[in-house]
């Protein structure tokens, strides 16, 4: 009983935390995005968001800069963490630690100085804004999604690799049967940490020259003019978009665990 309250005193503070920094700032966003100017409960916000052509192209074009950086995020990092996981290095730790270190700089100087090099190689950077912004976006968060599956990898048994190749399977379908479906959790982990903040990252278009809006930019755009129903209903949107990805990617994860059981 003691040692009861003595946990719910100490889960106190990160409850008031939670409270402040959390739940009343989602409050305060629902109210805005659900309500009209007379405070009464409305969804033209919603509905002119879906109408507007500069909002749902914000939307597409924010999806798409997201899922490619996702896809050639977990393409380089997949290779990266498994050499990493299962390498023969007798200084496993300080490989790793070369890997995650960019994370302790701030990302304006690392965009800064990939935007040097992209200036030197093409002279103007307006000539491949898309290209320039994956590139930039990719080895931002590349980090983030090594990290997950580094851990989840690691913690696979090899004897699962022997047995399969003792009964003549070949490495393709090791892989494919092996080690990417026990490895989910890690791929589900870093496709959710790197899916949305790209989605909001607007500073690294600014700053390679990049016009075209993303959804950060949107609903930066909208709270700098005091527009706070707008902002907040491109803040739900975003927030239902991150739900439908990370319900999806849950999915993913639990049918896969359940085929390798099977």
């Amino acid at each position: 009983m003691k040692k009861s309250l003595t946990k719910n005193v100490l889960a106190v503070p990160y409850a008031l935390f939670l409270t402040v920094f959390v739940v009343f700032p989602v409050m305060v966003i629902l109210y805005f995005a659900f309500t009209n100017d007379h405070g009464q409960f409305s969804l033209a916000g919603f509905a002119g968001f879906f109408v507007n052509p500069r909002m749902l192209g914000t939307l597409v074009y924010s999806l798409e800069v997201s899922a490619v950086t996702t896809a050639v995020c977990l393409v380089i990092a997949w290779p990266t963490a498994y050499i990493l996981a299962k390498g023969d290095f007798r200084h496993r730790g300080a490989v790793l630690l070369m890997f995650i270190m960019p994370m302790w700089i701030n990302f304006t100087l690392r965009i800064t100085a990939v935007k040097e090099i992209l200036t030197f190689a093409e002279g103007n950077l307006a000539f491949h804004p898309f290209f320039n912004t994956i590139l930039c976006m990719t080895y931002d968060f590349l980090p983030f999604m090594i990290l997950p599956l580094y851990n989840a990898i690691a913690r696979i048994d090899d004897a699962y690799v022997e047995a399969a190749q003792d009964l003549g399977v070949s490495s393709a379908t090791v892989f494919r049967r092996v080690l990417l479906p026990l490895s989910v959790p890690g791929i589900v982990s870093g496709v959710t940490m790197v899916f949305l903040p790209v989605m909001t990252n607007y500073v690294v278009l600014d700053m390679i020259y990049n016009s075209t809006y993303i959804m950060g930019s949107l609903i930066g755009s909208y709270f700098n003019a005091y527009d706070w129903r707008s902002g907040s209903v491109v803040s739900i949107i975003m927030l239902a978009v991150l739900s439908i990805v990370t319900l999806a990617a849950t999915r993913v994860s639990e049918e896969d665990e359940g085929e390798v059981v099977r």
